[in-house]
């Protein structure tokens, strides 16, 4: 349910908003309001920034038709959402919560940047998909291409952003920045060393 009710608000808000025949001025301002109210209920934070951004995509489509515009907006709103997600995955099991928001203050601008770049990336299987409608003859061939570019994104940036965290991470430790309630690695335990042997008994020891 955690999961589901940002999607769940966004509907009643478009929902509501289509009863009241209101502008889509007052659809942004529910819609933005029912994320809010999602996070105080304590919905799963993915979720909600996942809504947020198909909230943000739904606001930009008339720009789309801007034509530089249409080639900037879409990878800046999947840029954004993929430095949210993925930063947050890639720290969630290694930091605190004070550690992440730590990491998040510090480069806020480098893991923008690197989510930019991969939501680039991500808009390059469109450029398959827009191949496919050209030359109807090869649709079954570009589609294929098309997944295996997009699970080719999703890797590099999962990896990509979970070397930089895990780096930004061990960097702010190493400072003292991190989180003393942090639960530290338990001391390595020096390996006895082997007891000694005894010296073999000189021939001089034994009975005559």
């Amino acid at each position: 349910m955690n999961i589901l009710l940002p999607f769940l608000l966004l509907l009643l808000a478009g929902a509501i908003a289509a009863y009241l025949r209101a502008s889509l001025k007052t659809w942004v301002i529910l819609s933005a309001a029912g994320l809010v109210v999602a996070l105080a209920a304590k919905a799963s934070v993915i979720a909600t920034l996942i809504a947020a951004a198909l909230l943000a995509l739904v606001v930009s489509m008339p720009l789309w038709l801007v034509p530089p515009l249409v080639l900037v907006l879409p990878p800046l709103i999947w840029g954004w959402l993929t430095y949210r997600v993925m930063a947050f995955d890639a720290l969630a099991e290694h930091a605190s919560r004070p550690e992440r928001q730590e990491i998040f203050k510090r480069y806020r601008l480098s893991l923008l940047t690197i989510g930019v770049l991969c939501g680039f990336l991500g808009a390059a299987p469109g450029i398959v998909w827009a191949s496919g409608v050209v030359f109807a003859a090869a649709f079954f061939v570009l589609v294929p291409v098309a997944i295996w570019i997009y699970t080719l994104v999703f890797a590099f940036s999962s990896l990509w952003f979970t070397h930089f965290c895990l780096a930004a991470l061990q960097r702010l430790r190493e400072q003292g920045g991190g989180d003393p309630s942090a639960p530290l690695a338990a001391p390595a335990i020096p390996a006895s060393p082997p007891p000694a042997l005894a010296p073999p008994p000189s021939p001089d020891s034994h009975p005559a």
